[in-house]
């Protein structure tokens, strides 16, 4: 179904209700495996990273990571939840090629942490409450490669290349409750409440929750039901969703097709669907398996886990300062409006800026960086602001590189149009470009001299006293040295000319 196909988002919403369900998968930053002792560094030779345990060879036992489980909890308790005083792993029993054990090891009905929630602010300041179901531990699959098809898929594909490497590393699963009440806002839900998350994660120190490098991956669950109804409808879910904008773009999309196929008297199929990048569509999966059919049981080789209570509440003693009360906190010390404080959340400054910080720049510098010129690249190139090419270390190196005087803000801006089409970090930048502020007096005095020559009548002007006109010859000083003149100097030397 193309877009051209499909109602328009105003009218889906005129008559259906949308509910969602997020579920987020986020790997653990562990350094081995949930159940063996096997490296989770990235980057290896495919397949080079496994054992007996993890590619669920007969007579290997697993043994649950510590750390694995500790991370479940701060994340549980993080997100308001209840922590259970015993709870135990399930085999969740299906065949796909990159589940080298034909199960995965999970948690079914006795997660670690359930019934909490999330606020999350919109982009004018609302906050909505999503509410948290559960918060589970489990193990990830490995990685396909299909080979040879146009798609990257297995539809086409000439063959298929299996990695194990990835199999086995922590994943704690976070499932919402029914998603209600959202309405026409409900893609800008989805994408606040992925991007809190994120914040969450990371500040937890628990993984680098990077969305382009499938560290976080997002499925979203939606249905529509006519307005008014309370009764949900039949839901599809798109899987592995990879960015902040792809999850907003994805839930709108699914709004759409919905309400195409319901008005048309057609039916929803309960599917998994695959989201494209390209397009901003969804295209079917498969039919989407009920709970029953994974064949649930428990894990006959773990012993249930029972953290004790001591142990949970020393956990939450340890948890940071969380994303929340972080930001209230830097909006004080920023001295920012409400307005201007929205405008760093809107863009997802918030944590490029504190690295950019504690880099060494001065905040209004990051702010500005960050908000004008990268988040400007950012919106062209339609990725999320934190996955720009960039690092919050180059930034601060360009804004004392201008400290220094050795930049103005046009140059600074060819500087960070460099980095970004990876010619290297600023200072490699600025000398393959030639870039650096020209402020010695010899190579400035020819181009104000020539300047002054050119415009006899606002040099006249000057030494009659009319010393605002100065601005017309730093202009063509400036333009004369393709933007690279220091203007204070330049500006100096005028008027030291033009005996002012």
């Amino acid at each position: 179904m193309s877009a051209i196909d499909l109602v328009s988002y105003e009218d889906a919403l005129a008559s259906y209700d949308p509910v969602m369900g997020l579920e987020v998968h986020v790997e653990l930053g562990t350094k081995t495996k949930m159940f063996c002792g096997c490296s989770t560094e990235l980057g290896a030779e495919p397949n080079s990273q496994t054992c007996p345990t993890c590619l669920g060879l007969p007579g290997s036992l697993p043994v649950v990571n510590a750390v694995g489980v500790e991370s479940a909890i701060r994340i549980g308790l993080a997100l308001n939840c209840s922590i259970a005083e015993w709870c135990r792993f399930a085999r969740k029993n299906y065949f796909y090629p990159d589940m080298p054990k034909n199960f995965q090891t999970s948690q079914y009905d006795e997660p670690i942490a359930f019934d909490g929630y999330l606020d999350v602010q919109l982009e004018d300041g609302e906050v909505f409450r999503v509410e948290i179901e559960r918060a589970h531990m489990e193990e990830d699959t490995g990685k396909s490669t299909h080979v040879g098809g146009a798609t990257g898929r297995i539809h086409g594909a000439e063959y298929s290349l299996l990695d194990y490497n990835r199999a086995g590393i922590p994943l704690i699963e976070i499932v919402t409750k029914p998603i209600e009440g959202a309405g026409v806002r409900a893609p800008e839900v989805a994408k606040a409440y992925v991007a809190e998350l994120r914040e969450l994660i990371r500040a937890l120190d628990v993984s680098e929750a990077r969305m382009d490098k499938g560290q976080m991956r997002c499925d979203v669950n939606l249905s529509l039901r006519p307005n008014g109804t309370e009764k949900f409808g039949t839901r599809s879910e798109t899987k592995n969703v990879n960015s902040l904008r792809s999850v907003e773009r994805a839930a709108r999309f699914e709004i759409q097709r919905h309400a195409t196929v319901l008005t048309d008297g057609g039916t929803i199929v309960q599917e998994t669907r695959h989201f494209h990048e390209d397009n901003g569509t969804t295209t079917s999966g498969r039919i989407k398996d009920n709970a029953e059919d994974y064949r649930y049981f428990p894990e006959p080789d773990l012993v249930p886990i029972a953290p004790a209570r001591e142990w949970v509440e020393e956990i939450r003693a340890s948890l940071p300062e969380l994303p929340r009360v972080r930001r209230a906190r830097l909006q004080a010390e920023w001295g920012l409006s409400d307005q201007d404080m929205q405008a760093v959340l809107n863009a997802g400054a918030v944590a490029p800026i504190l690295e950019t910080v504690a880099a060494g720049a001065p905040a209004d510098q990051a702010r500005k960086w960050w908000l004008g010129e990268l988040a400007r690249r950012a919106n062209e190139a339609g990725t999320d602001l934190a996955e720009q090419p960039i690092t919050p270390v180059q930034v601060a190196r360009v804004c004392a590189l201008v400290a220094e005087g050795k930049l103005n803000d046009k140059l600074a801006r060819q500087v960070i149009e460099g980095v970004l089409a990876g010619e290297g970090d600023p200072d490699e930048v600025v000398a393959q470009r030639g870039l650096a502020v020209v402020s010695d007096d010899s190579a400035l005095g020819a181009a104000v001299d020539q300047a002054i020559a050119d415009n006899p009548d606002v040099a006249a002007k000057i030494r009659d006293g009319k010393v605002q006109a100065v601005g017309a010859l730093v202009g063509a000083v400036m333009k004369a040295t393709r933007g690279q003149a220091d203007a204070a100097r330049v500006k100096d030397l005028i008027l030291e000319r033009l005996a002012v």
